[in-house]
């Protein structure tokens, strides 16, 4: 009995990593369909490919972090198995929910912040405020806020060296280079989208295996978890949802593919950067930090700022309304389970 439920809380997280890559795909190939370097289909497999690549070198920083730094694994352990197994469940069922939501909508929020406030809503009402580690949130809440700002100001930078160094070119030559780098700064921003997106997954399948029937075990992140949560992640992004791909493409900001270029650059290398450093981030806050950025080399009424306004809407509410939605979920699960003995 307890090793079916591992089983289906392991395919439950495997499914919000899919949902995952399914939501931000248009983080990864909105640049290069809007600017049509890349048709859609073409892009999407670009994407979900560099995706899986970033098993090979993305680390497990981040896994580590949202395995023991957002809830107190030693206290979660001690609740035993079926405490475990609904905190999990719940709080993949709040980030799935909110994800699905946002999607709907045509908002690109975030995916790591849903699913950190669905550890911390369905956390507290089994462990309280004591089981959550602090240091690992604020980390988090200090980064939502800095990641995009990163974005911005690599945006920006990008834009500007790249503008200063195809000055004297043509207009020709410079569509055509940038054209190709495009693909280069597209592959970046995926492996980039990988690396730190599917590390959380691993993360969150760590604390199920080792709470539960690897209790003997000591907690690390086995070979299988970072094979199959890129596999995951970019099978999503291959079936990815274009709502956002229109929002983040088309609608915030119109971008040429030297922009395009600046803008999957500065984002791919603020993402991979953190996390090498354990921090989770936003791979769509951060992408949209750095189309704004970009957007506003070319003067403020460049940027649509009421669609920056929705996603702000998404950015601020994310995490406190997947808390909300996991801690809902915990209780109707705890209600079931008492239901059934």
């Amino acid at each position: 009995m307890l090793l079916t439920a591992v089983v289906l809380i392991v395919a439950v997280a495997l499914l919000f990593d899919f949902i995952n890559g399914f939501h931000d795909a248009a983080n990864s190939i909105a640049t290069v369909v809007s600017t049509r370097v890349l048709s859609p289909n073409l892009a999407v497999a670009w994407a979900a490919f560099f995706n899986f690549v970033a098993a090979f070198g993305g680390g497990v920083q981040v896994a580590n972090t949202m395995g023991k730094g957002i809830i107190d694994f030693e206290l979660l352990r001690a609740q035993g198995s079926t405490g475990v197994l609904l905190v999990i469940f719940s709080a993949l069922m709040g980030a799935i929910v909110w994800n699905l939501l946002t999607w709907w909508w045509g908002l690109p929020s975030s995916s790591s912040h849903a699913l950190a406030g669905g550890m911390v809503g369905a956390t507290l009402p089994v462990l309280g405020v004591q089981g959550l580690v602090g240091a690992g949130i604020a980390k988090i809440i200090v980064f939502i806020v800095l990641s995009p700002v990163l974005g911005v100001l690599l945006g920006v930078l990008m834009m500007t060296v790249s503008t200063w160094l195809i000055h004297r070119q043509s207009p020709l030559q410079v569509d055509t280079w940038f054209r190709r780098l495009q693909l280069v700064s597209s592959a970046i921003f995926s492996y980039s989208h990988g690396a730190n997106d599917a590390q959380k997954v691993m993360g969150i399948i760590a604390v199920v295996l080792f709470g539960t029937i690897w209790k003997d075990r000591e907690f690390q992140i086995e070979r299988w978890m970072i094979l199959s949560c890129h596999a995951a992640i970019a099978l999503g992004t291959f079936f990815g949802g274009w709502r956002i791909v229109r929002t983040m493409g088309h609608s915030l900001t119109k971008l040429a593919p030297m922009g395009g270029f600046a803008a999957e650059t500065g984002g791919g290398v603020t993402i991979i950067a953190l996390a090498k450093l354990g921090i989770p981030v936003s791979t769509t806050h951060t992408i949209t930090g750095a189309i704004v950025g970009v957007g506003s080399t070319k003067g403020w009424r460049a940027v649509k700022w009421g669609v920056a306004g929705r996603i702000l809407w998404a950015w601020v509410f994310t995490l406190p309304a997947a808390a909300l939605m996991a801690t809902l979920v915990y209780g109707l699960a705890r209600l079931a389970v008492l239901a059934v003995g």
